[in-house]
């Protein structure tokens, strides 16, 4: 029951129709008796940046998720960005500090890498291939480097967000080692598909998968079905596998924690979800 004191966060995006979300957290906030809702908030870009400042000046707004095609834009709004943002390029979480001002995260990477280590996959230096440096590419990369990953090859046919991320990962985290130019997955612990391809029935697989190493770990971020063409040669070859989904239900219990709220795990939410 939303009531006066109900803390409200704003899923924004625009169109709303796909909205997921809300049927993520509010069951959870439901079987909790956490007094909060997710309000799917259909917003067009030409109107964000003035409607975001004003829905945080809301009395009871706790936060906002966001989505497409915000993310970026975000990223020019806030006072205070993530490390793991600054590296993605974009933001999908905000909220208000005890100072008034707006602080943005990324949890799309956060929610991808949860996955992997609760699957047993080490990640401190570990070598992956990833292709795609686009948004997801971006976020994922940020957080394999935040977890010690040492060596990260980049594969992506466009040349000036493989660049781009490449300059912002040996700038934030020069540790990790960054190569570009290659999709062959011989010699990775990983390989990752953070691109469409996957989408489409007749979508080329990302990598020849002939080359794929039984002992490689295989994620994928296609949602549009669980076992994709990918993830079901991986598997014919013997591969360890995350689906697509994980990444979705990995990163809320992420969120959690940065609203404040009392965390859980991706298989309890899968339980509670209405999707």
């Amino acid at each position: 029951m939303i009531s006066g004191t109900t803390r409200l966060i704003a899923h924004l995006g625009y169109p709303t129709e796909s909205f997921k979300a809300p049927l993520i957290y509010n069951p959870y906030f439901e079987e909790q008796d956490i007094d909060a809702v997710v309000v799917p908030m259909g917003c067009k870009p030409e109107d964000y940046p003035d409607f975001l400042q004003l829905i945080f000046r809301l009395s009871n707004i706790h936060g906002a998720l966001i989505t497409m095609p915000h993310k970026i834009t975000t990223m020019g709004l806030l006072d205070e960005i993530s490390t793991n943002a600054r590296v993605a390029g974009s933001c999908n979480a905000v909220k208000l500090d005890s100072y008034g001002r707006l602080i943005g995260d990324m949890f799309d990477g956060e929610g991808f890498v949860r996955g992997l280590k609760r699957k047993g996959q080490t990640i401190s230096g570990a070598k992956a291939l990833m292709i795609g440096a686009g948004g997801v590419g971006s976020a994922i990369a940020a957080s394999l480097a935040a977890a010690g990953l040492a060596h990260l090859a980049l594969y992506d046919d466009n040349n000036a967000a493989l660049a781009g991320l490449k300059a912002r990962l040996n700038s934030y985290y020069p540790s990790t080692e960054v190569a570009t130019g290659s999709n062959d997955p011989v010699g990775f612990d990983i390989v990752i598909n953070a691109t469409p391809l996957g989408m489409n029935q007749n979508d080329p697989l990302p990598v020849d998968i002939n080359r794929l190493s039984p002992e490689t770990f295989v994620g994928e971020v296609v949602m549009k079905e669980e076992i994709t063409p990918f993830l079901a040669a991986a598997r014919e070859r013997g591969c360890r596998y995350q689906v697509g989904t994980d990444m979705l239900f990995e990163q809320i219990p992420a969120y959690l924690e940065f609203f404040g709220f009392p965390t859980t795990t991706a298989e309890h939410l899968r339980k509670v979800a209405r999707i």
